[in-house]
C-alpha cells in the first residue's frame, strides 16, 4: 500500500468537502492543533497509530481532547470516524500533514523560517506585508531566536536562503581579509 498516495487521496476528499461545506478554514485550524498535539506528545500518536493500544471511541475522544474547549467540526469528526472505519488510523497523521499542505497551497500560503537575533514582530509584518504585495501569498512565519548572529536576519522559504545576519557579515569580510594576508605573503 502507498501510505504517502493513500493519505493524499483522504486529505484531497477532507478538503473538498470542508470546502463545499464552507468549513474549511475551521477545519485547517483544527487540523493544525491535531499535527502539533501528534508531534509534541509522542505517547498519544503512539495510541492513534496503534490497531491494538485502544478502541477507537477512546481514540476519537484523545483527538478531541486534544482540540481543548474547542468542539470539533462536523468535517473533521465525519472524517476521523470514516478513517476509523476504513482502519486507517495508522497513516492519520500523514492525511492530516498532507491536509494542511493542500490547504495552504489552496489558499496560497507560504511557510518560512526567520531567525533573528532578538524577537521582531515589526520584521515579521514587514516581510509578511512584502510577500503579500509582490506575490500575493500569505507567509507564515516558523520565527526563532538565535543570539549567534549577533543582529540582522536570516530568511528561508521555498528553498531559498537570505542571510542578512551581521555574523555572516562579519565571517565574508573575515575571508576577504585572509584571502588577501595570503596574497601579500
Amino acid at each position: 500500500m502507498n501510505t504517502g498516495l493513500v493519505s493524499y487521496r483522504y486529505a484531497s476528499a477532507l478538503m473538498k468537502y470542508a470546502t463545499e461545506s464552507g468549513n474549511a478554514e475551521k477545519v485547517y485550524d483544527q487540523v493544525l492543533v491535531l499535527v502539533r498535539s501528534l508531534a509534541a506528545v509522542p505517547e498519544l500518536r503512539v495510541l492513534i497509530d496503534n490497531p491494538l493500544s485502544v478502541s477507537d471511541g477512546q481514540k476519537f475522544s484523545l483527538l478531541e481532547s486534544a482540540l481543548g474547549n474547542d468542539r470539533m467540526a462536523e468535517e473533521l469528526d465525519r472524517f476521523i470516524h470514516l478513517v476509523m472505519k476504513n482502519r486507517r488510523t495508522r497513516i492519520l497523521r500523514l492525511m492530516l500533514l498532507s491536509f494542511v499542505s493542500i490547504y495552504r497551497e489552496a489558499n496560497k500560503i507560504k511557510v518560512s523560517r526567520l531567525i533573528t537575533a532578538v524577537p521582531s514582530p515589526e520584521l515579521e509584518k514587514e516581510l509578511a506585508a512584502e510577500m503579500k504585495r509582490r506575490y500575493g501569498e500569505t507567509v507564515l512565519f516558523e520565527h526563532r531566536v538565535d543570539p549567534d548572529i549577533i543582529g540582522g536576519f536570516i530568511l528561508e522559504i521555498d528553498g531559498y536562503r537570505l542571510d542578512a545576519s551581521v555574523s555572516s557579515q562579519l565571517e565574508s569580510v573575515r575571508r576577504q581579509f585572509m584571502e588577501k594576508n595570503r596574497r601579500i605573503v
